[in-house]
This record gives C-alpha cells, sequence and structure tokens, in this order.
C-alpha cells in the first residue's frame, strides 16, 4: 500500500530490514544487485563499502504542478534528485526524506513508501575512488508553493517540468525515477491534498 509519512513520522520509527525496503520496490536486475550486495557485505549501509554501498534518494515534487526539485551538484557537476548516503542507517526512507530536507531546506517534505525506483550506478567522485551506488529512490512531496533554499553540496537549485529533463541532462535513471515517481503521485491522489496516507 502506497502511504505518505512526515519526518516526525519517521523518526523515532525503528529501522525496517533494507531487505524488506528493497523487496518492496519494483522487481528487476537493479532489485536483484542491490539484494546481493545487502547479502553479501554486511557493512553494506556503510560508504567505505565496495564495490559499493546503498544510497537513499527522492525525488522532490510540487503536487500542484508537477513539477520537480533538481539541485546542480557542486561535486559531480550535473543536475540531480537529492540524496545521500545510508551512512549505517537501514530505514531508506528516512535516509531519502533527511537527504531531501537537508539538500532543499523545505519543511514539511512527506515521503512516499514503497521506494518508486532502484538503480545502480557507477560515480567517480573527486577525492575518492569510483565505486557504486545502490540508489532506494522515493517520491517526496514538497508542500504548495515550497521555495527551496539549498546548502553546500549544490551550487543551483531549480523547479522543471519532467519534459526538461533531458534538456538538462538528465541519465535514464533518473529519466525513469520522474515517470516512476510521477505515476505513483496519480496513485496517491487526493490523500496529497489532504497530507494523509
Amino acid at each position: 500500500m502506497n502511504r505518505l509519512l512526515g519526518v516526525g513520522d519517521l523518526a523515532d520509527r525503528v529501522a525496517t530490514d533494507p531487505r524488506a525496503q528493497v523487496a518492496a520496490g519494483p522487481p528487476g536486475p537493479e532489485q536483484d544487485r542491490i539484494l546481493a550486495l545487502l547479502e553479501g557485505h554486511e557493512d553494506a549501509l556503510l560508504r567505505t563499502c565496495r564495490p559499493g554501498h546503498l544510497t537513499g534518494s527522492a525525488l522532490v515534487v510540487d503536487p500542484d504542478d508537477r513539477r520537480i526539485l533538481l539541485l546542480f551538484h557542486a561535486k559531480l557537476q550535473r543536475w540531480l534528485q537529492p540524496g545521500g548516503h545510508a551512512d549505517g542507517d537501514g530505514d531508506l526512507a528516512r535516509v531519502a526524506l533527511r537527504e531531501a530536507t537537508e539538500e532543499t531546506g523545505i519543511d514539511g517534505l512527506r515521503v512516499s513508501e514503497p521506494p518508486v525506483d532502484l538503480d545502480v550506478h557507477p560515480v567517480d567522485p573527486p577525492g575518492e575512488d569510483a565505486h557504486e551506488h545502490h540508489d532506494v529512490r522515493y517520491l517526496v512531496v514538497a508542500p504548495s508553493g515550497a521555495v527551496p533554499v539549498g546548502n553546500h553540496e549544490s551550487e543551483a537549485l531549480r523547479w522543471v517540468d519532467s519534459g526538461d529533463l533531458g534538456a538538462l541532462g538528465a541519465d535514464p535513471g533518473l529519466l525513469r525515477l520522474a515517470d516512476a515517481a510521477l505515476r505513483r503521485l496519480d496513485d496517491l491522489g487526493d490523500s496529497v491534498a489532504a497530507g494523509g496516507a
């Protein structure tokens, strides 16, 4: 069942098993790879794990106009959705919501469970060895008319229509995420405006 949760709903929640969260996401090769990482590496929630580690990310959407919030990542020099490392937190919905709140400065964000997308992709940030991010991705709904305020991790933030993602250099994974998140937004319907599940 799709549901929307706020920061207060997740703050004291006992971390759920990340395997269960990944298993609740879309089936496919990405799901298999992430589950294999979790099975084979006790430290998969830590950024030091190689060949990769778990991350949680959020496609932040304004429900009124269905625009998507992207940030221009300072290290990677690309337009991306908010997200970050699990850093030991097995509640990947909480990770995605925390990262979205920190990176956008928007209060009152709500995350939709279960994840809408799973993605495994290589990263090669400056000053680090190349590795993989096993990304568990969620729809995050912004309050109507929210105004983002970035932090040191981004050079710019921009609300965009999904049709403009390609012009900003969105990779196939981000395009797939946007499609899945907007479908979930449609599925949630009136509960988005009501603030419920």
